[in-house]
């Protein structure tokens, strides 16, 4: 249930949430730090 959760927020993340691919990483506020961070934890815990 948990993986399906975190599935669904990842997918949530690709519709709603701005990628940073493109952008140095030192450059970013820390809003859009938070926001990278945030995108990395859903995504690596919808993988596990």
């Amino acid at each position: 249930m948990k993986k399906s959760i975190f599935k669904m927020m990842a997918s949530l993340n690709r519709a709603i949430l701005p990628r940073y691919s493109k952008k140095d990483i030192t450059r970013l506020s820390k809003l859009e730090k938070a926001i990278v961070a945030y995108r990395y934890w859903t995504t690596l815990n919808a993988l596990d």
